[in-house]
């Protein structure tokens, strides 16, 4: 896809994680440009990979075949009900990489980087909403609302109030510009204020959260016991979700104080407890800067039937 080659982030220590057997079924919801996937069909694995990217399907063909790898375009939300099509209704492993890959991000033509100008897109799948539609018809609040929850921006109203001045708005390079604008910006500073309002757009558009969400809740229904799960998030609100379902779904919630009324006792856990997040080491970053921010998480599923599917937390309001 990329004329500069993929790194699979943590790949050692993913495939650690895993402890493939030869012939199990294993399951790679991200397959980008396949590194996870081949890496864990060369293990051994019957690997069923998904991607909601047309890009990442038609031009991972060539990988897919190499390896013996079922390439399937679709969410990996919708990973049991994909499967189940194709007969399989238990899976050893599930592996998720979240978020965008190197290969979106280094297409100018796709819009979700600012290094580069390019069309205001940012849709994994192609289709949908884009990033221009909702920047020019959202109202200012909802913009301002999306850049603090998503994006963490602590001045979320001022970056709304100068996107919703400036509309309409068509190429990355002019909603940078805005934000930088708004927010100030000095050559020398370390991180470039359109970092967040970027990374808050393109969460909205493609539902990245929700699809998180929901597809843990697939791999778990889809793990056999002693099934394993890892996942790879490269930001704090993918990192807490997985941390929170994993805490919630391994009976780690703890049963209160002795200061308030006992708990009344949950569903059995279908997960044990879960390993130690792990993060790049030295040597990784200086050959892939962009693990920088990476974190693994994994867990191995136990027998108990699956517990009901946990609330997501409610949204905070936007401010400044």
């Amino acid at each position: 896809m990329s004329a500069a080659p993929h790194v699979p982030v943590l790949i050692d220590e993913v495939l650690d994680a895993l402890a493939i057997a030869p012939g199990e079924v294993h399951v790679d919801g991200t397959f980008g440009a396949g590194g996870y996937s081949s890496a864990m069909a060369d293990a051994g694995a019957r690997v069923f990979a998904f991607d909601r990217d047309p890009d990442a399907i038609r031009e991972g063909q060539g990988v897919a075949a190499a390896h013996g790898i079922t390439l399937i375009p679709g969410e990996f939300s919708c990973m049991a009900q994909l499967l189940a099509e194709r007969g399989v209704d238990r899976v050893s492993g599930v592996t998720l990489d979240i978020g965008v890959s190197s290969m979106q991000l280094d297409r100018p033509e796709r819009g979700f980087s600012f290094q580069a100008d390019g069309p205001l897109a940012m849709t994994m799948s192609q289709d949908g909403m884009s990033a221009a539609d909702f920047l020019n018809t959202a109202p200012e609040e909802e913009i301002a609302d999306v850049i603090y929850r998503y994006g963490e921006e602590p001045r979320s109203r001022r970056v709304a109030r100068a996107i919703v001045d400036a509309r309409p708005l068509e190429r990355t390079g002019q909603l940078a510009a805005v934000v930088r604008r708004a927010l100030g910006h000095k050559p020398h500073d370390k991180k470039d204020p359109a970092t967040r309002t970027f990374q808050a757009i393109r969460i909205h558009v493609n539902r990245e959260l929700e699809e998180l969400e929901r597809g843990l809740e697939a791999a778990e229904a889809l793990l056999e016991e002693g099934g394993r799960l890892a996942i790879v998030t490269f930001h704090s609100l993918e990192d807490r979700i997985v941390k929170q379902f994993l805490r919630k779904r391994s009976g780690g919630e703890g049963a209160g104080s002795r200061h308030l009324p006992e708990r009344a006792a949950g569903p059995q856990p279908t997960f044990g407890k879960p390993a130690k997040a792990v993060r790049p080491g030295e040597a990784e970053l200086a050959r892939n800067p962009r693990a920088r921010s990476a974190t693994l998480r994994s867990a191995i599923r136990t027998a108990a039937p699956v517990a009901a599917s946990f609330a997501p937390s409610s949204p905070r309001s936007s401010r400044a």
